[in-house]
């Protein structure tokens, strides 16, 4: 809280908004391209030279080259173009490469949290987050790591954000005074 320097009033200041977390998918999606990339070098450098014709060099060559970047780049490049960013005020939806999209919820318009695991995630502790925020399709933080405590602290950044507001005082007043009651006189 600060006070004005001419009229003694006080105004309050928000609180800066800060990150909380930075998150991605589970680099588990990345294990099969990084198999495939380390199989396709080792055929490549065991093959490469050991044909009967040149062409056949060049075009093994240029086959493992269009597998690596088909097969190994456009996952890796997939993965790194999608991120989470939750900050003390919102949720923050990054996507794409070519066509980026960014969506962003705000803790105070309340939402529920749930997660959704299947038997993988749930051996190495990921999950789906699932945000359904109101009539529109849910928000899914796909294949998070720590998927649970990701909700836990949603839950709280929701909580702390409602206070914030005062969404909380505000319906206890409400409650309390039997005039703001409809229908009552």
């Amino acid at each position: 809280m600060t006070k004005s320097a001419g009229t003694g009033t006080a105004s309050v200041t928000p609180p800066a908004e800060t990150v909380v977390a930075g998150l991605r998918p589970h680099a588990r999606v990345l294990f099969w391209p990084t198999a495939l990339l380390l199989v396709a070098c080792g055929a490549t450098g065991y093959y490469y030279g050991s044909l009967p014709e040149p062409w056949q060099n060049s075009a093994l060559l240029a086959t493992m080259v269009a597998v690596v970047l088909l097969l190994w780049l456009l996952p890796l490049v997939s993965w790194l173009n999608r991120r989470y960013t939750i900050t003390t005020r919102r949720i923050i939806f990054r996507r794409g490469f070519f066509v980026r999209t960014r969506q962003e919820l705000l803790h105070s318009r309340g939402y529920d949290v749930r997660v959704r695991r299947n038997w993988l995630q749930s051996l190495v502790g990921s999950g789906d987050v699932v945000i359904n925020a109101g009539p529109e399709h849910p928000f899914v933080l796909k294949d998070v790591p720590n998927a649970v405590l990701v909700q836990q602290v949603l839950h709280d950044l929701m909580e702390q954000a409602r206070a914030r507001v005062g969404l909380v005082g505000q319906d206890q007043s409400i409650t309390a005074d039997p005039s703001a009651l409809w229908g009552r006189r």
